[in-house]
């Protein structure tokens, strides 16, 4: 994949978010999210490390209705969404309704154990095309006093259905 940067500036916010992500995966999962140079990261070299990763890297806040917060090239490819579409999407919204219910308990049995590293399911685009991801690892975003401040996605496995 050619690199590109990313549609936004990679200000404080979205730098302080991208550590989150590789921070809080370390800690639950005790491995790298992607690859391990990553960790001497910071910035907009962090930014667009993640932005042009060959993995999809994806996560939602803690609202009542979570809303995505963050996803990269890779993630807004799939979901076929802008980054303002993509970053103002309820989380929910990236299931079919009839599979809601099922991305439900998926995601209490990562609030449960901090991470999951089999998820498997059914995801929709924004314009309703159907892909499958596999082996995708969830983990809950726990900031570095453990306060809890998401959930996020990696997967670098999916099919077209």
């Amino acid at each position: 994949m050619t690199e590109t940067p990313p549609p936004f500036a990679c200000n404080d916010t979205i730098a302080s978010h991208c550590r989150l992500l590789r921070d809080s995966y370390l800690s639950v999962t005790g491995m790298a999210l992607g690859d391990p140079s990553w960790a001497e990261l910071e910035g907009d070299k962090l930014c667009a490390a993640f932005w042009n990763a060959d993995v999809v890297i994806a996560s939602h806040g803690l609202e009542d209705d979570p809303v995505l917060n963050y996803g990269n090239r890779r993630a807004l490819e799939l979901w076929e969404a802008d980054w303002a579409a993509f970053t103002s999407m309820p989380s929910r919204l990236t299931a079919e309704p009839i599979r809601r219910e099922e991305r439900a308990e998926m995601l209490a049995r990562v609030t449960a154990d901090g991470f999951i590293d089999d998820y498997a399911g059914i995801r929709i685009s924004t314009i309703g095309n159907r892909f499958k991801i596999h082996r995708a690892t969830v983990w809950t975003l726990r900031d570095q006093s453990g306060i809890r401040r998401g959930q996020a996605v990696v997967f670098s496995d999916w099919s077209c259905l």
